[in-house]
Order: C-alpha cells, then structure tokens, then sequence
C-alpha cells in the first residue's frame, strides 16, 4: 500500500513544481533552499534560489553539490571584493582619510581570509567532512562582520562596493552554512 502512496507523493511534487514553473534541476534548488530555510531562519529563501541557479554546477546538483556551489560563489564573491576595495584604495578620489584607509586595508586582508575560508569550506566538504565546512563557512560570516564592523568603529559607512559586497557575503555565506548543516543532519 505504501508504494502508490509514495507514487501519489511524486506525482503530487511534480505538479507543484511545474505549476510553479520549475524544472528538476530549479525544484532540487528550491527544495534544498526551503530546507535550509526551514533550518535556519537567517537563510534569505529567494536569495538563496536565484544565486544559486546562477551557477554552472547548480543544474542537478543534491544538496551536496549545492553546498559546494555555495561556498564556490563566497570564494568568487571575495576574490571580487578584494579587488574592489583595491581599487578604492589606488584610486584616491577623493583620496580616503587615514580612518578609511585603515578600515579598507582591514577589509581587504578579512576578504583574502573570506576566501580561504570559503575555499576551505569547498574542500571540506567535497571531502564530507560537514562539520569542518560548516565550520569554514561560519567562519567567513563572521569575517565580513569584522570589515563592516571596522568601518563603524572608524565612525565611516562602508563604501557602496564594501557595502554592496559585503551584504552578499554575509548572505551566501548563511547559505553554505544552513545547506551544509543539511548534509550533518539531514
């Protein structure tokens, strides 16, 4: 009796996803986006559905290849931020003040360590070692914390680019973490 039960369920999927506009490889990152949503109520669902489509490895990817697509955008999100608070800083228009320029230089350094981490969080848990990704991707929130946070004890708002890219840190950063705590306890 379980078996049409399960078929009825499949189907009943299905139609959701396709009523929805959704095809397999949208619904699997839908399905894990909801699931990490229903994890940790930080995760942006929508957020977390369009960037991760995005990605070239996205299209049927279990949950597994999702969390490493995640931590695979923090690693290029990152790369990028560097290099835009490098060109602020060489830019010199108007040329910041020795306040700004501290709180840039401390930015640039947490985002090269973002990327380590992130990049720690791919390898980790491409080797199934969740905990140790998890770990790697919480740690990458909490240095993008540290840059916005270095512009505020300077008494400065970030930059629009320092802003901009730090916001979207702290979001894929929240998505690595909640669909790797997917893999740890599913």
């Amino acid at each position: 009796m379980s078996r049409p039960s399960r078929a009825l369920l499949v189907v009943a999927l299905a139609s959701l996803a396709a009523l929805h506009g959704l095809s397999g490889a949208d619904a699997t990152v839908a399905e894990t986006c909801s699931a990490a949503f229903n994890s940790d109520r930080r995760v942006n669902y929508d957020f977390c559905v369009a960037e991760l489509n995005k990605h070239r490895d996205s299209p049927g990817a279990d949950a597994w290849g999702l969390a490493k697509v995640a931590a695979n955008v923090g690693v290029n999100n990152a790369g990028a931020a560097v290099n835009d608070v490098e060109a602020l800083l060489a830019a010199g228009q108007p040329p910041p003040d020795a306040r700004a320029t501290a709180a840039l230089r401390l930015c640039e350094k947490l985002y090269y360590d973002m990327e380590l981490a992130f990049s720690g969080a791919y390898d980790e848990t491409n080797a199934r070692n969740y905990t140790a990704g998890k770990q790697m991707a919480a740690d990458a929130d909490s240095l993008v914390r540290r840059c916005t946070g270095g512009f505020a004890e300077a008494g400065l708002q970030p930059p629009e680019p320092v802003a901009r890219r730090s916001a979207y840190a702290v979001q894929i950063a929240i998505v690595c973490t909640a669909i790797t705590n997917l893999l740890i306890s599913p």
